[in-house]
């Protein structure tokens, strides 16, 4: 009987805790490769993050033009100040949404969330299959 009521107990308390909040995504952050910095702020509703600067400049130099794109009137804007993190939206300890890769002109479902050393750890999945990366705070 004891038993029944501290289960009871330790039961009401968990489904009574509250959900985990996601840590901020909000900075400046350099990507793993080191060769950009992507700015993530809010944007509407959701977080967005775009490309603030090249630390490697691109092959075709600073204004290299979306060429990857699929869709042709997209093909023309330029990298720079481009959206790579898309409709990012807080479930859980987690921020979901869309990542964009303008290298290979294909965006994915991504899951980004902050690291306890305060890196943040970006996923893109394209259905089972996912890559990582961890980018670090811009200086």
């Amino acid at each position: 009987m004891k038993f029944a009521a501290l289960a009871l107990a330790v039961t009401a308390t968990l489904t009574a805790a509250p959900a985990l909040a996601a840590a901020p995504i909000t900075g400046n952050w350099v990507t793993q490769e080191k060769d950009a910095v992507i700015t993530v702020a809010p944007c509407g509703r959701s977080h967005c993050g775009k490309i603030e600067r090249f630390l490697k400049p691109p092959p075709e130099g600073a204004g290299q033009r979306d060429v990857n794109n699929p869709d042709p009137a997209k093909r023309s804007r330029r990298i720079l100040g481009m959206p790579v993190l898309i409709s990012f939206t807080e479930d859980g300890d987690v921020w979901r949404g869309r990542i964009y890769d303008p290298k290979s002109g294909k965006d994915y479902r991504s899951v980004v969330r902050r690291l306890a050393n305060g890196k943040l750890e970006v996923k893109g999945c394209l259905g089972p299959f996912c890559q990582t990366q961890v980018w670090t705070r811009a200086n």
